[in-house]
């Protein structure tokens, strides 16, 4: 008896951290995930659970291929300059490479008859506010990665009214952890994110965590975010598509898990998890960050059925700790 082929689904961005994690969860919902991925930022050896096809989103020929080869029912587009600090330097470069490549993707997905796509967009968009925030707060980004995310949500609602695209659009708070298998994890050259950075620190690998900043108008004078841990968040992506290919139409979704943190709360919580103290100093503010980031919506869980389950911030940095502590140091 021939085997039924299992659908694929383009994820940019496979061989990064978020995309990795989606890859791995769609294919034990038995879906195949074909990692795009130029490797700029991304590892060839987080791409563990489907075929990987090498290109860059800017070169539109290449996609038009793997479009061809594998028929896809689905993309989902992680692949991203995602730094503030470095949008706020060098803005042209996030506009170029996050917004045309977001072009490129899109046109080469509606020339294809792909149906359904899912959008890894941020919290960003909101920009600076201290409400917490749903769906309907006014995005107004303060830097070019939220600028950057925010345009691309706009292709999609405009290639959806003319060309009935259908999408699935997620903003994420700050995403942390790692797979509970430690079969990928988080892992950037250089490191920007706050738990590897300190986990980092705490390991030795690096003389101390630096807190951007103590003087926000927070309890503690230092950043507050909302975590979300990545395996609930790469959930989601699938449930997202189910979303779509029951035909309920495109939809933005705020992905967080409700609660914020500041920097300090996060390094009690580290040093409570790892029983190690963390090696702490203190600079000054990033140009580009909000005081505070926090989910306030519950459109996720009460329209797609979405539940959180390991976002609490110890098992979250449990999760990264576990990496860590194996493959994550591999040089």
């Amino acid at each position: 008896m021939a085997q039924t082929q299992t659908p694929h689904v383009i994820v940019t961005g496979g061989a990064g951290y978020i995309g990795a994690h989606a890859c791995k969860v769609l294919k034990a919902r038995g879906i195949t995930p074909v990692t795009f991925d130029n490797l700029s930022t991304g590892w060839r050896d987080a791409v563990k659970f489907g075929p990987f096809e090498q290109g860059d989103l800017l070169d539109r020929a290449r996609l038009d291929q793997v479009f061809a080869a594998y028929t896809p029912v689905a993309v989902m587009h992680f692949a991203a300059l995602s730094q503030v600090s470095d949008s706020m330097a060098d803005p042209g470069r996030y506009w170029r490479e996050n917004t045309l490549g977001a072009l490129n993707l899109i046109e080469a997905t509606v020339a294809a008859n792909c149906p359904h796509f899912i959008f890894s967009s941020t919290c960003a968009t909101y920009g600076e506010t201290d409400q917490t925030l749903t769906e309907d707060t006014p995005q107004e980004p303060i830097n070019a990665y939220g600028g950057s995310k925010l345009a691309i949500e706009g292709m999609l609602r405009d290639f959806g009214a003319r060309h009935d695209l259908q999408s699935v659009i997620f903003r994420y708070f700050n995403v942390a952890g790692a797979d509970p298998q430690a079969e990928v994890g988080e892992r950037h050259d250089p490191e920007t994110h706050l738990i590897p950075l300190m986990l980092e620190a705490i390991a030795g690998r690096r003389p101390a965590l630096t807190i951007h900043g103590t003087d926000y108008p927070t309890p503690d004078g230092t950043c507050i975010r909302d975590y979300v841990h990545v395996m609930d968040l790469a959930e989601a992506h699938v449930l997202g598509l189910h979303w779509l290919q029951q035909g309920r139409g495109s939809a933005a979704f705020n992905l967080g898990s409700g609660s914020g943190f500041s920097v300090r709360e996060v390094v009690e919580a580290s040093r409570a998890v790892t029983n190690m103290a963390v090696p702490v100093t203190e600079g000054a503010r990033r140009a580009g960050d909000a005081g505070r980031l926090v989910s306030g919506s519950d459109r996720a869980a009460r329209d797609l059925g979405w539940q959180p389950h390991r976002s609490s911030l110890p098992q979250m940095i449990a999760d990264a700790w576990r990496w860590h502590q194996g493959a994550g140091w591999r040089d």
